[in-house]
């Protein structure tokens, strides 16, 4: 996927590991760690992790024994970092277009981090019939690793969403009463 991002930070590499800090705030990780969940390599997510610490948006974690590096929450611009670096519209149609090619998907959900909702329950609510779960969880993997961020997501059959929504299930309510964002919707749910 060509981001205009990437063009616009200087590297992929910088773009996958500023958001790998900004979407998980509260944890902290060595370069070591920061370069497997972000598919950088380890050379390059050194230099990063320097320019993100001399920039103040990245500080050495207090209390560890080895050096890890975590969000500085004090750093001012790390709201609009995380509103810029999500692109929630631009990810709707992306999540659509990556998870189409496993099955026949029928709806998506966005809710949670693509809404700026950190603590929400769920991410992502799919609908679909026929979906292939290892390539599902692979394309899934992959968003994760350009998002920085480990997406919580479901996958329902068509059957068991509207039973789901007639009982007026937990989870589903959890998605649907809160904000939310549908991306597509084949099953004509009436909910926008």
């Amino acid at each position: 996927m060509a981001d205009g991002l990437q063009k616009l930070f200087g590297s992929p590499a910088r773009v996958k590991l500023l958001r790998l800090f900004l979407f998980n705030p509260r944890q902290s990780f060595t370069s070591a760690d920061a370069a497997k969940r972000a598919r950088v390599a380890e050379v390059e997510t050194r230099k990063e992790i320097l320019l993100f610490t001399n920039a103040g948006v990245v500080m050495r974690a207090p209390r560890s024994k080895d050096v890890r590096y975590t969000l500085n929450a004090d750093f001012e611009y790390v709201a609009a970092l995380q509103n810029l670096l999500l692109n929630a519209p631009t990810r709707g149609k992306d999540i659509v277009d990556r998870v189409r090619r496993t099955g026949t998907l029928r709806l998506v959900v966005l809710s949670g981090i693509f809404l700026g909702e950190w603590e929400g329950v769920l991410d992502l609510l799919l609908v679909g019939d026929r979906m292939k779960d290892k390539k599902l969880r692979d394309e899934i993997r992959k968003l994760e690793a350009e998002i920085g961020k480990e997406i919580r997501f479901t996958l329902l059959s068509t059957d068991d969403f509207f039973y789901r929504l007639n009982l007026n299930d937990k989870l589903v309510r959890d998605v649907l009463d809160y904000p939310h964002s549908i991306v597509l919707d084949r099953l004509d749910i009436g909910l926008k």
